[in-house]
């Protein structure tokens, strides 16, 4: 480029410090400028903030067609963490804008979450009864990608069965791992003690978790997702959570419906705010990623992540 890439780190959640720290140092040793956006309360803010930028680092923050427009100069957008459905991908083939995600970097983090949770649940959370263990158990992942991977290799660790099933992951792949491969969803669910969700929310997947697919759960069954609470169909949920009083439902993003669902107490628990990927290490290595990606893209075309591949003609 004969001028300065300028990039704008926009985050109403913001980075942890050294990981702002980082972003800082990998942006201006490639000799782009830095700008930064954090804690905005009024989407104003975010569009006089991106006029000027040819690049934008975000997390849960929405980029949509709107957001484009404002910023004439845009090429890139990179969303640190795996799941990108913050952003219009539409909307950004449309302005000739390539949108990448950081695959891996919080997984980890999310799959500790996952046994954390379990290990809260399976003792009642921590009431004084006496509980059950997970050692024994069988856990059903559903979609076996970085987070899957890593859920599997820690829960094995706690002496857990395991098995998976991911429409798009060879079974060979999962059995490598292993892992027991399911041949379909339907077979995870009627044979999982627990379920843990690792889809993304597409048109395929929102409300695909409903009420006749977890009503074949096992007795004493959990449903646990640190996922999209669009893939849940909530209604169903509750509906069958009140007809079957031994069902729990753990989730890391509150539901639309969590006064509801409050009522089934002892059986159901969200976090206040999504957890999974609020660590210090995952916080830090998708951010000096997302970093990373923007310099490789501008100064060298590659496009590795891209997750809307027709913006590459």
């Amino acid at each position: 480029m004969d001028y300065m890439a300028k990039v704008l780190i926009a985050t109403e959640k913001p980075f942890a410090a050294p990981a702002v720290a980082g972003i800082k140092e990998i942006i201006e040793k490639a000799g782009f400028e830095l700008a930064l956006l954090e804690k905005y309360t009024e989407k104003s803010q975010l569009l006089e903030a991106v006029a000027d930028v040819d690049a934008i680092i975000i997390r849960s923050d929405k980029i949509d067609a709107e957001v484009m427009d404002a910023a004439k100069n845009l090429k890139i957008v990179v969303r640190a963490g795996a799941g990108y459905d913050n952003v219009d991908l539409d909307a950004a083939t449309a302005h000739n804008v390539v949108v990448m995600n950081t695959p891996g970097q919080n997984a980890n983090a999310v799959a500790e979450l996952v046994l954390g949770l379990l290990v809260y649940a399976v003792r009642n959370f921590y009431n004084g009864k006496a509980g059950s263990e997970l050692m024994g158990k069988k856990l059903g992942i559903l979609a076996f990608g970085n987070v899957g991977r890593n859920v599997a290799r820690i829960a094995k660790g706690f002496g857990m069965e395991v098995c998976a099933y991911d429409a798009y992951c060879p079974a060979d792949v999962i059995e490598a791992a292993g892992v027991k491969a399911c041949a379909s969803q339907a077979e995870l669910f009627q044979e999982a003690d627990i379920v843990s969700l690792h889809i993304p929310a597409t048109a395929e997947t929102k409300q695909s978790i409903n009420k006749a697919l977890c009503s074949t759960m096992k007795k004493n069954a959990i449903l646990i997702n640190t996922a999209r609470k669009e893939v849940i169909d909530e209604a169903g949920l509750i509906e069958l959570m009140a007809e079957r009083t031994d069902l729990k439902y753990i989730s890391d993003i509150k539901p639309d419906a969590d006064a509801e669902f409050a009522k089934f107490e002892g059986r159901y628990f969200a976090t206040p705010k999504k957890m999974g990927a609020q660590t210090a290490e995952a916080n830090t290595n998708a951010g000096l990623a997302a970093a990373n990606q923007i310099v490789g893209f501008i100064n060298e075309g590659i496009t590795k992540f891209c997750v809307n591949p027709a913006v590459l003609g």
